[in-house]
This record gives structure tokens, C-alpha cells and sequence, in this order.
């Protein structure tokens, strides 16, 4: 897990996967790897535990945000 990070991110939490640079939705865990999605949908990915960065509140927030500016954008 990325330096000052909680073990294990929660179900739901937005993280950044940082070999990836992108962010996503925890959405489980298997075979030791954490299974994510894009915010506004999409195809999912597995990223290792290590590569991983648990958001702080605000910073899930700006995500979040983020990710709805550009779905409005596009007309979504």
C-alpha cells in the first residue's frame, strides 16, 4: 500500500491506482489483488495492494466531483 495508507481500502472507496495513474471504485478483492472500476462506469481492472492510494474525504470528494463535471460535459 502507498506510504501512510490503512491496510486495506473499504468497499466503495475511491483510490488511486498509482502504476495505472487513474482512479476507482473498490469494488472487492480476490486472489490478493483489488478489483476496481471507473467512477462514472466502465470496464474494471485489478490493481496490486501496493500500487494503491487510499484518498483522504476531500480527496475523494474532488474525484468524485471530477468525474461528474466530465460526464455533464459529455452529455451523460
Amino acid at each position: 500500500m502507498a506510504n501512510n495508507q490503512q491496510t486495506e481500502p473499504r468497499l466503495g472507496a475511491v483510490v488511486k491506482d498509482t502504476k495505472a495513474d487513474r482512479f476507482g471504485v473498490v469494488m472487492g478483492t480476490i486472489g490478493g489483488l483489488i478489483q476496481l472500476r471507473p467512477i462514472s462506469g466502465g470496464l474494471s481492472w485489478d490493481a496490486q495492494p501496493d500500487s494503491i492510494e487510499v484518498l483522504s474525504s476531500r480527496q475523494e470528494l474532488t474525484v468524485r466531483l471530477a468525474a461528474l463535471k466530465a460526464e455533464s460535459r459529455r452529455g451523460a
